[in-house]
């Protein structure tokens, strides 16, 4: 059951990320594609099954955020939420290029270094 929870939840990881570099590609493009219902819908559906398995394994392992237990997943967690403000900034709120690049590429580098963080367990802002 973990280990099939722990692939969903890698699934939906990329799947975030794929969509939203098409979503990034497009509004820098200036295409209207990225106004297809798919890509409003789809996204939204996506990191909620994605936050709802975080919360399984969380449960599955024990390994709660914001205790003393596992200061690594605090981390972890503050990366995540970093993640979804600079993607929420970069496809809705920033208004030119420059700061949309500069948000999609501050996104990816906290999505990076949630998986640093996942994989080597050891916190290092904290």
């Amino acid at each position: 059951m973990y280990e099939g929870l722990k692939h969903f939840h890698m699934l939906t990881i990329a799947l975030s990320v794929s969509l939203l570099t098409i979503r990034f590609g497009l509004l820098l493009a200036g295409s209207n594609k990225g106004q297809l219902k798919f890509l409003k819908v789809f996204p939204h559906i996506n990191d909620t099954l994605l936050l709802l398995s975080g919360i399984g394994l969380i449960s599955m392992t024990g390994l709660m955020p914001f205790t003393d237990t596992a200061p690594w997943m605090t981390e972890k967690v503050s990366c995540i939420l970093a993640y979804f403000a600079l993607a929420f900034f970069t496809l809705k709120l920033a208004k030119n290029n420059l700061l949309r690049i500069c948000a999609y590429l501050g996104s990816l580098g906290w999505l990076f270094m949630a998986a640093k963080l996942a994989m080597t367990k050891t916190p290092f802002l904290m």
